[in-house]
C-alpha cells in the first residue's frame, strides 16, 4: 500500500512542479499548488505507514504552504482578475478610451492578422508618463529555451480582448529588432 501511495505522490509532485515552473498563468500555477497538495497528502500517508517522522512533518508543513499557494493563485488572484475584467468591461461602455489590465502584457498572445507570432512576456513604459514604449514578445522555443525576444513598438500594436494585435504582417514582425535576453534598450 505504501509503495502505491508513494508512486502517486511522486507523480503528483513532478506534475505539480512542471505546472508551477512553466509559468503558464495564475490559474495553472494555482492548480499546480492543488496538485502539490495531493502529493504532500500522499507523502504524509507514506510517512505514517512507514514510520518516517521527518517525511511526515516535512509534508505537513508543505501541505500548509501548498494551501497558501492555492489561496494565492486560485482565490486571491481570481478576484484580482475579476476586478480587472469588470473594469475593462465597464470602460467599454463609457466615453473615452477603453482600458485593459497591464498584467495582460506579461502573458497575452501576439497576433499579426490571423497568425499568432508569439506571446508578450513584458512591456516597457515611461516612469512619468506611464505611456507604453514597447512590448517584449517571445517567439519560438519551448518553455523559454530557444526563444527569441523581439521588440514590438507599442505604436505598432493595440489590445483586442485578451490578445495584442500587431499592425504589421507576420513577415515584417520577423524583421523587428531581436533583443538580447539581458540588455533591453532604454529608449
Amino acid at each position: 500500500m505504501a509503495e502505491t501511495i508513494s508512486w502517486v505522490a511522486t507523480i503528483a509532485t513532478i506534475v505539480a512542479a512542471f505546472m508551477t515552473a512553466s509559468n503558464l498563468g495564475p490559474r495553472i500555477t494555482g492548480y499546480g499548488f492543488a496538485v502539490f497538495t495531493v502529493g504532500a497528502l500522499c507523502w504524509i500517508a507514506v510517512g505514517l505507514l512507514t514510520d518516517q517522522p521527518a517525511l511526515l512533518w516535512t509534508n505537513v508543513v508543505l501541505t500548509m504552504l501548498d494551501m497558501f499557494g492555492v489561496w494565492r493563485w486560485l482565490g486571491r488572484q481570481a478576484r484580482v482578475e475579476e476586478g480587472a475584467r469588470s473594469a475593462t468591461e465597464a470602460s467599454e461602455l463609457t466615453p473615452g478610451e477603453a482600458l485593459f489590465p497591464v498584467s495582460l502584457l506579461s502573458r497575452a498572445p501576439v497576433q499579426c492578422g490571423a497568425e499568432q507570432v508569439g506571446h508578450c512576456i513584458d512591456a516597457m513604459a515611461g516612469c512619468r508618463s506611464g505611456r507604453l514604449d514597447y512590448v517584449v514578445v517571445s517567439e519560438g522555443g519551448v518553455a523559454g529555451v530557444g526563444e527569441r525576444l523581439r521588440r514590438l513598438p507599442w505604436s505598432e500594436a493595440h489590445v483586442e480582448g485578451e490578445t495584442v494585435a500587431a499592425h504589421l504582417p507576420a513577415d515584417r514582425f520577423q524583421g523587428l529588432e531581436e533583443l538580447p535576453r539581458d540588455q533591453w534598450p532604454g529608449r
